[in-house]
């Protein structure tokens, strides 16, 4: 690619047509990139994938982030004439996912997206999730451990 030319980036995509398309297309892949305890306890949405951008105890990036996303990739491959799944990356509000789907773009990894509004949406004006957008506010399928 020339050095002047745009950097590939992530696809954005609403939670409910992530959903559709997960039901349509169900090699693909929901990726839930937000930490351990979040994923535990705030929920998170059925079926995805847990794999942390950013998890404790030291909150740093976690470096294995796109070699498990590639194992993933590869035990999900039984056809290799089949096209690869597409990535749907959630997070809290749709930013962590930015960052972790731009790391798999970078790597070589295509299909990418980054599932906006996440899973519990924007802040309201009472500081609140859950009650403009995301995941769960849609009514889309999510569980709680």
């Amino acid at each position: 690619m020339p050095p002047d030319a745009p950097r590939p980036a992530p696809k954005r995509i609403s939670p409910v047509e992530t959903y559709e398309r997960l039901q349509a297309r169900p090699r693909d892949l929901l990726i839930d990139v937000r930490s351990t305890m979040e994923y535990l306890f705030v929920g998170h949405p059925t079926g995805s994938v847990h794999i942390p951008w950013i998890d404790e105890p030291d909150w740093t990036v976690n470096p294995q982030f796109v070699p498990q996303v590639r194992k993933l990739l590869l035990g999900g491959v039984s056809d290799h004439s089949a096209e690869a799944p597409a990535l749907y990356l959630i997070c809290r509000s749709g930013k962590r996912t930015l960052d972790a789907g731009q790391a798999l773009v970078d790597a070589g990894i295509e299909n990418v997206f980054s599932v906006e509004e996440g899973f519990e949406g924007p802040l309201d004006e009472h500081h609140r999730r859950s009650t403009r957008g995301g995941w769960r506010y849609h009514g889309l399928p999510w569980e709680q451990c």
